[in-house]
């Protein structure tokens, strides 16, 4: 099973454990009650452990559902405490960078196309780079890409 079929069925089992009953959480998950039933029992058959004890009317953990609940419930609270903290984040203005910004570009759209020849020796004397034309197939002037 994938990790958020794992989920879905973990919170299936914090609801059940939560309210007590799999009609009243089924409601809550907005579910089947057959359904719900179902997923508890395929992660109880998965894990090979009874998590719940039924009776006509009412469920409660086991020994090993209460070590899960132990371990595993606090996790779920924690996220779901975090989730609206991080949502008044998204609300909170941005700090704006102070003092000014420059962005260096070329002068005329062509000169970002050109590109810069390293320096090369002549008769034993250094010379500048020069800019050329850009090399076939990587833009210019029309008809030569």
């Amino acid at each position: 099973m994938n990790a958020r079929g794992n989920v879905n069925n973990l919170l299936a089992f914090l609801a059940v454990t939560k309210e007590g009953s799999f009609t009243r959480a089924a409601a809550k998950l907005g579910v089947s009650q057959s359904a719900l039933s179902h997923t508890i029992r395929g992660l109880e058959e998965r894990l090979g452990l009874r998590l719940l004890t039924r009776t006509t009317r009412s469920v409660a953990p086991t020994e090993v559902g209460e070590r899960l609940l132990r371990t595993v419930g606090p996790r779920f609270d924690e996220i779901d405490a975090e989730l609206p903290a991080l949502s008044e984040l998204r609300e909170k203005p941005r700090p704006q960078a102070h003092g000014r910004s420059r962005v260096h570009g070329a002068r005329r759209p062509t000169d970002a196309r050109r590109r810069v020849e390293p320096p090369t020796r002549r008769g034993g004397r250094s010379v500048g780079g020069h800019f050329t034309s850009p090399p076939p197939g990587m833009g210019g002037r029309r008809g030569t890409g």
